[in-house]
């Protein structure tokens, strides 16, 4: 069950991975940076950006990851948090990968029965 729950995780992970890394350009121009800065994000903004930046770093974790001792490094997203928030975040991210893991392992398991289901 856990190699199932594993593979999964790591199937969305790189499903993830894939449709939000790629960026093309139509000239060959270095990218210009902004103008504006981006406005203050507000506490909730911070710890919730906080989240998902965990659950994407732990979502991107290679196979081969052992959590008794490896570690993931810190996203940028939370280095202004405290401590105790960014580990109170890191939980949260870790709870939002394992959701999403078990959301796509139910789905394979009811596309796999509807495709094991003979049709009248």
């Amino acid at each position: 069950m856990r190699r199932l729950t594993a593979a999964a995780i790591a199937a969305t992970a790189a499903l993830l991975a894939l449709t939000g890394c790629s960026s093309q350009t139509s000239d060959n121009s270095p990218p210009t940076a902004p103008t504006t800065t981006a406005p203050a994000l507000s506490a909730a903004e911070q710890r919730e950006a906080c989240v998902d930046a965990w659950a994407a770093t732990i979502g991107a974790r290679p196979a081969d990851f052992n959590p008794e001792t490896d570690t993931d490094p810190t996203p940028d997203a939370c280095t202004s948090l405290s401590e105790s928030d960014s580990l109170d975040a890191y939980m949260d991210g870790l709870q939002q990968t394992n959701k999403a893991g078990q959301d796509a392992f139910k789905k394979a398991i009811e596309d796999a029965a509807s495709a094991a289901t003979p049709s009248p």
